[in-house]
This record gives C-alpha cells, structure tokens and sequence, in this order.
C-alpha cells in the first residue's frame, strides 16, 4: 500500500487539513509514483528546480526533470536524488511508470512550449499546467481545451487566469474557476488568498488556509510540484491540487518571515509530520 493522502472537506466547503497514512512496509520507489518535471531552458531552470524538488519531498518514489542537455547540465550541478533525462520530440521519456508530469515553471512562452504541452496532453497520464505552459495558448485557447481531460490541472494566478479567460475575469473566484472548469474540461485551481479548486463536474473547494508569507517568486512553482508529487501517487486529481493548496499554505504558517521559495521544499517534511495518522 502507497503512503495516502485523505481529502475533507470542512462544512463550508473550505479544505480540511488531509490526513496522511503509513505506507505498507514492503512498498518501493515505483509503487510510491514516478513523477516528471519538464525543466525550463539554460539559465532558466530554478522555477522546475523547485517544483521537483517539491514533488521529491511530498511522497513521490522518483521524479524526474526532463529537458535539453544545456538546460540538464545546469541542472546537474544543483541536484542529486532527481533524476535527469533529455526531452525527445516523442515524449518516449514519459514511460508506463511515469503517474504525473508538470510543465510550465520557466519553461518559456514560445512555440516550443506550446508543442510539448499539446504533446504531453495526449498521453493518457495527469498533466498539471502552470504559468507559461498557460499564458502560451493565451491566443488560441481552444487549441488547448480540446486536448485537456478532467485528470489534468491548471494552476492560474489571477493574471494568467485573466488572459485565458477574458470572458471570466471580472467574476467573482469561485463562480470565475467553476465556469472555467466547465468550459476547459479540467480541474482549476485559481490561486489567491482564498485559492479556489474546481474541476468539470461542479464539485469545487475553497483553501482558506494560508499565509501571506508565501508570497514570494517560486512559490507557486513548489504548489505545481506538490501537486504532481501527490498525482503521482494516484491521488485524483481534484483532490491533489486541494491537498496541495493546504500543504502550501502550511508551510506558510511553519515557516513565517523571511520564507523563501529555495527553503520551501524542506518545511515539507514538518507539513507531512503534521498531517500524519498514527498507527
């Protein structure tokens, strides 16, 4: 059995703190999910850094950065645990062991971007799509939503959600992520103070547990890769992103001032601790 996560609601739809359970004794590192981060070009892969780093610490058995040898030589000097391995055009990085993948962290607004997003869509695995992953198909939002399922998720902050959603962007947060969720075919999550989840069915949460202390640039690079380390672990996906929301917002409150994004991924063994239920 794979360490799990529990989700739970409080009565006013606001996320629970989740309970976590003890993995079986005999589990190993592809039962406990393998995870992938698409790594951001040369000189810009701090931004997949973080989110691996933070998928690595919330559960997943093995995560991988996948991008071009510039980009993986830059990574190769900061990381030691997180696997490396070259984008091929095929996606034949994604093997039948890979359970997540998340791109958008530093990954650039380019047509590069836009063609691996398409690519990775159509591959029957969970993909989270954060910041340029998003703002990439802001002119042709179609394209993207006729390759999205409810399995993957998209993290907008409200400028993002603005420019993919223009017809939304004056409706209040939780009306604003629900008609987007209808109308993407995918699970939102719409960051903010109160950070909204929605996925296409209806169903949607509100994380009011959070601090103002995660404002600060990387942050929401460690709530992508949170959620596709807890993806990874065959977590749904309308749970994960709400579990992630609360993780995030914990480490928060742990940490308080002077949190930086590099600091997060180590409050997230206490967060866990936290969470856990004993035996």
């Amino acid at each position: 059995m794979r360490m799990t996560f529990k989700f739970q609601l409080a009565d006013d739809n606001g996320v629970a703190q989740p309970v976590l359970t003890m993995p079986a004794k005999d589990i190993h590192k592809y039962s406990r999910g393998h995870a992938v981060i698409v790594s951001g070009p040369r000189l810009k892969t701090g931004a997949s850094r973080l989110a691996a780093r933070a998928a690595l610490a919330v559960g997943a058995g093995l995560v991988t950065l996948i991008g071009n040898r510039a980009a993986l030589e830059e990574q190769a000097a900061h990381v030691t645990a997180i696997m490396l391995k070259e984008f091929d055009p095929e996606c034949d990085s994604l093997d039948d062991r890979v359970r997540a993948v998340a791109i958008g962290p530093g990954a650039g607004v380019t047509p590069g971007t836009q063609k691996q997003v398409l690519k990775m869509l159509q591959g029957n695995i969970p993909v989270i799509l954060d910041a340029d992953a998003i703002t990439v198909f802001c002119e042709n939002s179609q394209l993207l939503f006729k390759h999205l399922s409810s399995n993957d998720v998209m993290t907008p902050h409200v400028g993002e959600f603005g420019r993919l959603f223009p017809e939304l962007a004056m409706e209040e947060p939780v009306a604003a992520a629900c008609a987007a969720a209808r109308l993407a075919g995918c699970v939102i999550l719409l960051k903010g103070p109160d950070t909204v989840i929605a996925a296409p069915s209806g169903r949607c949460a509100v994380n009011r547990h959070s601090s103002s202390w995660l404002a600060t640039a990387g942050s929401g690079d460690v709530l992508t890769g949170l959620i596709c380390g807890i993806l990874a672990q065959g977590v749904d996906s309308f749970a994960a992103a709400a579990i992630g929301a609360w993780l995030h917002g914990d480490i928060g409150f742990r940490a308080g001032p002077g949190l930086i994004a590099d600091a997060m991924p180590d409050y997230i063994p206490l967060v866990l601790r936290g969470c856990l239920q004993e035996d």
